[in-house]
């Protein structure tokens, strides 16, 4: 993969570990770290190589501290919709990815950075993490779809609290609340945990997870939720996979999926 100004990126084992790289500015969102996003999930995309994503930020203070004030501040009426527009095809990407997608939330999560969390399908935070939306602040609003998933993850009632006091929760008070998966002490941990979780869905036929992602979304979305589920059914019976897994299964072995 080509090489990138503020993230860095490493393949192993199947798994593109993504590293928001900008800890002088608490790993803040750019306008050029959102379009580096882009590119990087459109190869992860097209990759047969890649089975998965793990996102996290450089150093111990921050995942991402929030979008970046210094062009937020030159924002008019015109670019901010686009600005907001933009970002939000952008985490769309990955939350329509069907290859799975885990945060890994360190320090602070706030703004940007919870919307970017929360458009991943799970999130593993460690014990020093910080979670809020606090654009109220700066006289604006979430952006780039945290008004839409917050409210999803956590329910209306809090999600407003949240974004109009602007207050930041820990990651033990994310987890009660359905935003965080699992909250370990430190960052190493909580990188583990998710390569834990990664490692066992991998294990798994790749078009049913596909599938999964389609059908979960669906349920937030305007689409009949339940055609979404019976049309994706047929299609992983339609597949090599259904076959292997149920040969498989009987046969008392452990299935060989190609995603196919």
């Amino acid at each position: 993969m080509s090489e990138f100004v503020n993230i860095l990126t490493e393949e192993k084992n199947g798994v593109l570990y993504l590293t928001i790289n900008r800890e002088d500015k608490m790993n803040a969102l750019n306008f050029g770290t959102l379009e580096e996003i882009k590119v990087i999930f459109e190869h992860v995309i097209d990759n047969k190589s890649i089975k998965a994503v793990i996102i996290t930020g450089a150093g111990e203070k921050a995942f991402v501290a929030g979008a970046d004030i210094n062009e937020i501040a030159t924002l008019n009426e015109v670019n901010a919709r686009k600005f907001a527009e933009n970002g939000q095809e952008i985490f769309a990407m990955i939350e329509n990815c069907h290859k799975p997608v885990i945060a890994v939330t360190n320090g602070f999560t706030l703004g940007g950075g919870c919307e970017l969390a929360m458009s991943c399908h799970m999130r593993v935070a460690s014990a020093n993490a910080k979670f809020g939306q606090p654009e109220v602040n700066l006289g604006i609003i979430p952006g780039y779809g945290g008004t839409q998933r917050l409210t999803l993850l956590v329910g209306r009632g809090k999600a407003n609290e949240l974004m109009m006091t602007g207050d930041m929760i820990s990651a033990e008070e994310a987890k009660a609340l359905g935003l965080v998966n699992y909250v370990l002490p430190t960052k190493a941990d909580a990188i583990a945990k998710a390569e834990e979780i990664v490692s066992k869905i991998m294990s798994k036929a790749p078009l049913a997870i596909g599938m999964v992602v389609d059908c979960v979304n669906a349920v937030f979305s305007d689409e009949n939720g339940y055609q979404t589920e019976a049309n994706s059914f047929a299609r992983c019976v339609k597949s090599g996979d259904y076959k292997e897994g149920t040969s498989a299964f009987l046969e008392k072995r452990k299935p060989v999926f190609r995603g196919e």
